[in-house]
């Protein structure tokens, strides 16, 4: 009696694509293929996990499903926990081989995937991880990583197979619902997510929006259109990275013979844009190598620096927008609503909690992300450490919330769309710095500091010093500084 067919079973998780898709393409020359994703409400329950997240992940199955119905096999969806759901599908279908690509997560990602790989081991059931975002797993040398990036970006990308050898018996199933994962219905207006989209915001970018990037990039009102906006694509991998790398350099070389001011500052946007792109995977390598430092300092002693600091009352007035100081609320409100604000802005959010509140950054840390449409956990925990002072190797660079705002919204544009309560102020030196407005004029202007908008919770200059001193301190200390020592031979920037 013959043996039954092996079914290949390709696990999707930040890879919602076709394109440049090893695992896929791979099983579909081994055999049929069954294309899976799980919605786990395990996953969905941490703080970092909100409902706008479900809305664009379920916008994007929507459309992979139907691409993968066009090559004859529709992706199968299920809402449950691995490898429980694998078990089953094993049990119903009969043996299968997993291909997956490899994740650098979250803690419950990251145990996720160390129980999925228990699971194969013990039941014999071959799992094959490709690596991606080139990232690497494992031990490596440090001091070529670099140049191993772009040995990875150069490498030949992998175009979807025409067909799928389709697997009968088992239904696609309905598409999870917020309430399926526990999640409250969300109304966030947040981008659209999908491979055809990622190609089409790709494209409008290289070609129409980014030749002000360079110039545009760190103000949080041109940032809107003229930033990629690259980054929720990248996050859930409706476009991979290497695709995206491989069409910035298609450009670049279409600009490299091209003269006058145009050209000239497209190569400078494109360049900080190439940049950008090889930081991804930067920092989520500092991840890979060092999952710990989600819940810990990378210096130990950095630990209790704010252990024993946490006011509620701070907290919420940062998370909720209503600090009193402008930019701050500003952004956060831009970023509650939209899901996105550019990276400097995100620092200084960071920033602002970490030095001006002086919050623990690990209790702040995920809410934050979960705020993030584009969040990656990779990027996301070696930031706040370093807008956090707790690297031990990077410059503290406590950002001037004031300053910022001048410099980056000098006409008050920004902070009037996301302040209302201080748009109907004429002087913008007073819509950076309301509380400078003799109190006759904010009487006038309908904008009593204390009644329409919230006093000052921080004196920053004072904030300032009192968070340089601290940190300057820690880091006199001889055990600190051999410390920093290690992080920097493991972490540092090398060539």
């Amino acid at each position: 009696m013959a043996m039954p067919s092996r079914i290949h079973v390709v696990w999707f998780k930040r890879d919602l694509r076709v394109d440049d898709h090893r695992p896929l393409a791979t099983a579909a020359e081994r055999g049929p293929v069954l294309p899976l994703y799980v919605a786990e409400p395990s996953i969905a329950a941490g703080d970092d996990y909100r409902p706008r997240h479900w809305t664009l992940i379920r916008e994007a199955l929507i459309e992979l499903r139907a691409r993968l119905a066009e090559r004859g096999q529709p992706l199968v969806v299920r809402c449950g926990e691995m490898p429980d759901v694998l078990a089953t599908i094993r049990d119903r279908l009969g043996p299968i081989r997993l291909w997956a690509h490899e994740e650098t997560g979250n803690q419950r990602t990251f145990a996720r995937d160390r129980r999925v790989r228990a699971w194969a081991e013990e039941q014999g059931v071959p799992f094959t991880e490709v690596p991606h975002r080139g990232v690497i797993r494992g031990p490596h040398d440090r001091d070529h990583w670099a140049e191993r990036w772009e040995t990875y970006m150069n490498q030949p990308l992998v175009y979807p197979p025409d067909t799928l050898r389709s697997v009968e018996g088992i239904d696609p199933g309905p598409m999870p619902s917020h309430a399926d994962l526990g999640l409250p219905p969300s109304t966030t207006a947040v981008q659209q997510l999908g491979e055809a989209e990622a190609h089409r915001t790709l494209d409008s970018f290289l070609y129409d929006r980014g030749q002000t990037y360079r110039r545009a990039m760190s103000r949080p009102a041109p940032a809107q259109t003229e930033c990629s906006r690259m980054s929720v694509h990248l996050a859930f991998g409706t476009i991979s990275l290497r695709r995206t790398v491989y069409e910035l350099r298609q450009r670049q070389e279409e600009l490299r013979g091209s003269s006058g001011e145009a050209a000239a500052a497209w190569r400078k946007s494109l360049s900080s844009f190439d940049s950008r792109l090889h930081w991804h995977s930067h920092f989520t390598q500092k991840l890979e190598d060092a999952p710990r430092i989600e819940n810990e300092s990378y210096i130990p002693a950095f630990d209790d620096l704010r252990a024993d600091t946490w006011d509620p009352a701070l907290y919420d007035a940062w998370l909720y927008g209503r600090t009193g100081f402008p930019m701050v609320d500003a952004c956060m409100r831009c970023l509650r609503t939209t899901g996105w604000l550019n990276f400097r802005m995100r620092a200084m959010l960071c920033s602002f909690a970490a030095y001006d509140c002086w919050l623990d950054w690990r209790r702040f840390a995920p809410t934050y992300g979960g705020l993030m449409a584009d969040y990656v956990p990779g990027i996301h925990y070696p930031q706040v450490q370093m807008q956090s002072g707790t690297t031990g190797i990077n410059r503290v660079r406590i950002y001037n919330p004031i300053k910022q705002g001048k410099e980056q919204d000098p006409d008050g544009t920004f902070i009037r769309r996301w302040v209302p309560e201080l748009s109907s102020l004429e002087t913008t030196a007073y819509v950076h710095e309301p509380w400078r407005m003799p109190p006759i004029e904010q009487q006038a202007s309908g904008v009593v500091v204390g009644q329409d908008y919230p006093e000052r919770i921080v004196d920053h200059n004072e904030a300032y010093h009192r968070a340089q001193d601290a940190i300057h301190e820690l880091r006199e200390r001889p055990d600190v500084q051999r410390q920093a020592d290690a992080v920097l031979e493991q972490h540092g920037s090398r060539a």
